[in-house]
């Protein structure tokens, strides 16, 4: 068996919802990043075999295959194909897995693996609610209600469950969220994030060109006092906006190869994939199964948790991350490092990739070996990702 290699790994800096990325065209923005993985590999773009991307709301400006259309708006030849996976939050991460798998099978040499995900120009949610403004259904059908009678499907819900299963207080969600951008605006100050970043340009609204390079997420701001003002979600809950995920635009890829892939290339690796595990649990809570699959992984990877320097755990909610340092006895100083996606956005099916591209940076940049990405899905699912730094 080959192995895969990652050999280009880049992300737009996040937009806020109607903010500085708002008016891009999620196809354009994702054939911005094609277009960089080309440009720091020096690769022939006729030689990528395949595009693989993420991308969870499906409909109007990312329906119709959206990696296809994020090809035809590239410098990628008409002979690349694509095509697009909604494996929900974990969409890319699982990108990634699809893209590593056929390249270590041999059956292709250099696939980009991507997402993108416009939640200002496509709402979350909104290919749902369109269908059943026009009476066309909903997704859960009569057998799944059998199984799950009168139980809605809720991320909130479920961020809140594993508040009170793993005993959290609102004041620690606080902290955390605080850490967050706190861990984002030093990495920022200090250039962490610059090599990662494909910048995209802008218009401002009189008319001037600017470059967006910077996660407009981060509160540079922000202060303990103000997150604790912040209204609680639900009643008698203890999560807020400010120890959510936010809303973001944004796009990111990883270009994959095998050892023939490299030659053609004439490039160097950055990173090996070393394992790989997707799992699912409850559905219900939904976001708890990262605790879990991370365990298979280790299990079945032989890595100790010990052995991991850098953890990306996607931030979707506060008490995530925090159940998972708790259920894996992991080193909370690991976690997260240059800031999450409380921070720095969460772009639904962009993230795997965009968390891919932080932790390799990372890696290189602090002289690390071993990295370990995980992220909750919707409908209870995990994907779990092993990488060595080279």
């Amino acid at each position: 068996m080959h192995e895969a290699y990652i050999v280009a790994a880049t992300r737009t800096a996040g937009g806020r919802k109607g903010g500085r990325a708002s008016g891009w065209h999620p196809a354009d923005l994702a054939g911005e990043i094609l277009n960089s993985l080309v440009d720091r590999t020096g690769a022939d773009p006729a030689l990528i075999e395949d595009v693989i991307m993420g991308c969870v709301g499906q409909g109007g400006e990312q329906s119709t295959n959206i990696a296809r259309g994020a090809v035809l708006a590239s410098k990628l030849p008409e002979s690349v194909p694509a095509t697009s996976v909604d494996r929900q939050c974990g969409s890319s991460q699982q990108a990634i897995h699809f893209a590593a798998a056929t390249v270590m099978s041999g059956q292709m040499d250099v696939v980009i693996a991507a997402g993108v995900e416009s939640m200002s120009r496509v709402p979350m949610g909104s290919p749902t609610i369109l269908a059943l403004k026009a009476g066309q259904g909903h997704p859960m059908s009569p057998r799944q209600q059998e199984r799950y009678p009168g139980i809605q499907f809720s991320q909130f819900m479920g961020a809140e469950m594993i508040a009170k299963k793993y005993g959290m207080t609102r004041e620690q969600l606080d902290q955390f969220g605080f850490e967050s951008h706190q861990n984002a605006i030093a990495a920022t100050k200090s250039g962490a994030f610059d090599a990662e970043i494909t910048g995209i340009e802008i218009t401002m609204p009189d008319g001037s060109k600017e470059i967006h390079k910077i996660d407009e997420g981060i509160r540079f701001d922000v202060t303990r006092e103000g997150m604790a003002n912040v209204k609680i979600l639900q009643e008698n809950g203890v999560i807020t906006a400010a120890t959510s995920s936010q809303i973001c635009d944004g796009a990111a890829g990883v270009m994959i190869v095998n050892e023939r892939g490299l030659k053609a290339l004439g490039v160097q690796p950055i990173a090996a994939i070393r394992h790989m595990t997707v799992t699912g649990g409850d559905p219900v809570v939904m976001l708890e199964e990262p605790l879990f699959g991370t365990e298979k992984a280790l299990k079945r990877s032989g890595i100790k948790i010990e052995d991991i320097d850098l953890y990306e755990v996607n931030e979707a909610f506060a008490p995530v991350p925090l159940a998972w340092l708790q259920h894996v006895g992991a080193d909370p100083a690991k976690l997260n490092v240059n800031g999450g996606a409380i921070a720095l956005g969460h772009p639904l099916g962009g993230s795997g990739a965009k968390l891919m591209t932080t932790l390799v940076h990372a890696l290189k940049a602090r002289g690390k070996r071993y990295g370990l990405q995980t992220m909750c899905e919707g409908g209870g699912l995990t994907n779990v990702t092993i990488v060595e730094a080279l």
